[in-house]
């Protein structure tokens, strides 16, 4: 189990990461692009993946994480539950969608 304190203080712990509000939610950037939001309310941290790796995550951990159940999920937003994701896992998913967003124009 993940607190949301957790995942705030990794996402920040990024280099260059920064964080504002977006819409109802924190959202966690790089070079002004969001790489994740967290739903504090709710415990889901959503990241952007690639489809690849969107997959990969999605596969191994079924229930955890998994795209997000509309449009946005198949351009690559994917939902991580904190209340079950191992912090492995997670570093290793939010450091992935970093590098992704960090270098996109």
């Amino acid at each position: 189990m993940i607190k949301t304190e957790t995942f705030r203080e990794l996402a920040l712990s990024l280099p260059d990461a920064s964080e504002e509000p977006h819409f109802d939610k924190a959202s966690f950037r790089v070079r002004k692009k969001i790489f994740a939001t967290l739903n504090e309310q709710r415990s889901i941290a959503t990241i952007k993946l690639n489809p690849v790796d969107q997959d990969v995550f999605s596969s191994v951990n079924p229930g955890v994480i998994y795209p997000v159940p509309n449009n946005w999920g198949k351009h690559g937003w994917t939902h991580i539950e904190l209340n079950k994701v191992r912090k492995n896992t997670l570093v290793d998913a939010l450091t992935t969608s970093y590098y992704g967003a960090s270098k996109s124009n």
